[in-house]
């Protein structure tokens, strides 16, 4: 039965710290933008975490497609800044959305790729005829010591996204993942801050799960890069989901629509499902959308997406991705410290 995206919806929270300002305050110079390719990222406001994040998305998503909520059968929230330990965001989520309780939920966990395992879990139920609807999204304030590399990109976002049957806007036409467990990326227990491993994250841990999750599903679907109108990688800045797509045989044009992590930084879980979204808020009818997630520790998603006609009748009806990234207000370093909570008695 085919199964994709009856809707979807964003939330960028619109308060901005440009990365040479963090720059300027550690001393690192003024052209770690340029190496980095980011050169501003979102922060939240004073009362805003993941939850909220993820109410705002979903609520962009019913309302793109005037959808209702007593349709949604499971909600998974995708997210590695989930605000509780032990209390899961996604009944938050479905309490301030939902207008019944007849829903499963659960928050899922795997680094920067959460939400995309959300989406294949909504694909399963729906496929099997057991929901009629399910809401996956992923969304994070994602956090970086002070004066740690991770720190200049580590921003806050989320996306969400209706899987069904019905009215689609997009069918996934299938999905491939690729996992292992490699160590380039961890934050244990009680822990404020994530730590990394340096020389494992990129070519052990990104490139060759990017690589292999895209390789894999084209070869499952016969397909090459020049099938695909669009491109989405994973933007842990804006190097690497360049870097990637140039490997794999994609063009400079078909990721620049979909690339937003040097506006935003990286929103982790909402990262590839944000850039997703920027691509659907442009796409036309059979178009094809080609869509690879990565997760620290490590795994990646990949999808294969083709466009449909109800695509014309809902792009309006939420804010468009572009429409989040133009409202932006400035904060420096100390306003920032003050919203990302750094500064602890």
């Amino acid at each position: 039965m085919v199964s994709g995206i009856v809707s979807y919806g964003v939330y960028i929270p619109r308060f901005r710290i440009r990365v040479n300002e963090i720059a300027r305050v550690w001393g690192d110079g003024d052209d770690i933008s340029e190496g980095l390719r980011v050169f501003e990222k979102s922060v939240p406001d004073l009362d805003e975490d993941a939850v909220t994040i993820a109410v705002e998305a979903a609520r962009n998503a019913l309302r793109r497609a005037n959808v209702d909520p007593r349709r949604i059968g499971a909600i998974y929230a995708g997210s590695e800044s989930h605000p509780y330990a032990v209390k899961p965001t996604g009944t938050i989520v479905g309490q301030a959305v939902c207008s019944s309780s007849s829903f499963t939920a659960a928050d899922f966990e795997f680094a920067c790729k959460a939400g995309t395992a959300a989406i294949q879990a909504c694909l399963g139920l729906v496929g099997s005829g057991d929901i009629d609807l399910g809401l996956a999204i992923g969304a994070d304030v994602s956090q970086g010591a002070p004066g740690d590399m991770l720190e200049y990109t580590a921003a806050a976002g989320g996306a969400a996204y209706l899987i069904g049957r019905e009215d689609l806007a997009a069918e996934i036409e299938s999905f491939y993942s690729f996992t292992t467990d490699t160590p380039d990326f961890w934050r244990r227990e009680g822990m404020p801050y994530p730590e990394h491993g340096g020389r494992f994250t990129g070519e052990p841990a990104y490139f060759k799960h990017v690589s292999s999750a895209a390789r894999g599903l084209m070869e499952r679907m016969g397909t090459t890069p020049v099938d695909y109108d669009y491109a989405v990688f994973h933007q842990p800045n804006g190097k690497f989901p360049v870097r990637v797509a140039k490997m794999l045989g994609f063009s400079k044009l078909q990721i620049e629509p979909g690339l937003v992590v040097p506006m935003i930084g990286n929103t982790y879980s909402g990262s590839c499902l944000i850039g997703l979204a920027a691509t659907l808020d442009i796409a036309k009818p059979g178009d094809r959308i080609f869509v690879t997630s990565f997760g620290s520790g490590a795994g990646s998603d990949a999808f294969s997406i083709s466009v449909k006609e109800r695509i014309e009748d809902i792009r309006c009806g939420a804010p468009s991705v572009r429409d989040y990234i133009g409202d932006a207000k400035y904060l420096d370093y100390a306003m920032y410290a003050k919203h990302k909570g750094k500064l602890r008695i």
